[in-house]
């Protein structure tokens, strides 16, 4: 596989980083993890927004600090991002998880993936935690292998007022 790195949100990638956006909103998928969903509108400020996230700065008071990563290759084309929470709150616990992760639409089935949950792991690590949880949707048989492959274990499932069921697992670091 190509070199993949997980960089800091960086106006350095500003049109490689719209052009994954831009992408993913075509396919008319719900946009994983939220931060993609961030208004792109000024650039600047969107980065700035992510990065103060990190020292939970200007973030409302019930959030949780969390830190972005875009996953790059060495073409600088943006393949994922990623969203590391620093701690769980009781929605976050049941129904959300430490990561959250996705993968341009044209780039999946490529293992990208279980890359990206790797070097974000790595990440977490830095970030002092012993332990995080992931959760996925119970059909999203991708997400799930994803996880596995990444040494996840199955803690119980979550069910959504709506009826969804949620898998969760713990990764140890």
């Amino acid at each position: 596989m190509e070199q993949l790195f997980l960089i800091r949100p960086s106006m350095d990638y500003e049109s490689e980083y719209l052009a994954f956006y831009k992408e993913w909103k075509e396919s008319g998928e719900v946009m994983i993890p939220w931060v993609i969903s961030e208004d792109r509108s000024n650039f600047q400020a969107m980065i700035q927004f992510l990065l103060d996230s990190e020292q939970r700065k200007n973030i409302p008071s019930n959030w949780v600090p969390s830190s972005t990563f875009w996953l790059v290759n060495e073409n600088k084309k943006v393949i994922g991002v990623v969203n590391i929470r620093h701690q769980l709150t009781e929605i976050l616990f049941n129904s959300g998880g430490h990561i959250g992760y996705g993968i341009r639409p044209s780039e999946r089935r490529k293992g990208y993936a279980t890359k990206l949950l790797s070097l974000s792991l790595e990440k977490a690590k830095e970030l002092a935690l012993e332990k995080v949880l992931l959760v996925c949707d119970a059909k999203n048989i991708g997400s799930e292998k994803t996880i596995l492959k990444n040494g996840g274990i199955p803690d119980t499932d979550f069910m959504k007022e709506d009826g969804t069921i949620l898998k969760r697992y713990w990764i140890h670091l």
